[in-house]
């Protein structure tokens, strides 16, 4: 039997999961993603109905985290240099479904991010929207939604995970 799942569990996960970021442990970020998570940013921001009849900044499932988590890892990874660094300031996270018996578990949370690498920072700002489901190895992401509130702005690359 799992064990119930409190709006207190619920923020502390995203904490946590902005920590992994912010530390750089993306192996470690990747394992809160269930087998059939995906990290999703839309280009219409919230507007944005769905991400499979719609373009996207990014829709990635396990595999292409992984993938992407990989090749930042390895030396030809030049869009890194001179290394890449990433933070959120995070709101309160904000419980929106706390459904036990569906298993569904909804938290909204606001963002400030900020990226540097050498002398060039880029800023975004956003709403997180993860969809969380509880597993015999704890919470786990089914869905990341990051709605950038300018998303659909000429931006430069962004390297990390808003």
């Amino acid at each position: 039997m799992l064990e119930p799942v409190t709006v207190q569990a619920l923020r502390d996960f995203v904490l946590l999961e902005s920590e992994l970021l912010a530390s750089g442990s993306f192996d470690a970020w990747l394992e809160l993603f269930d087998e059939d998570g995906h990290y999703w940013v839309p280009l219409d921001g919230a507007a944005q109905p769905g991400a499979l009849h719609h373009a996207s900044l990014a829709y990635e499932d396990r595999l292409l985290l992984a993938m992407r988590i990989q090749r930042m890892k390895g030396p030809n990874a030049h869009s890194l240099q001179p290394g890449v660094r990433g933070m959120h300031v995070l709101q309160l996270p904000r419980v929106e479904r706390l459904d036990h018996d569906a298993n569904e578990f909804h938290v909204r949370t606001h963002f400030v991010y900020s990226e540097t690498r050498g002398d060039r920072e880029a800023t975004l700002a956003g709403v997180w929207r993860h969809q969380l489901r509880n597993t015999p190895a704890g919470l786990r992401i089914r869905l990341k939604r990051v709605d950038l509130l300018n998303a659909s702005a000429a931006h430069e690359a962004i390297q990390l995970f808003p």
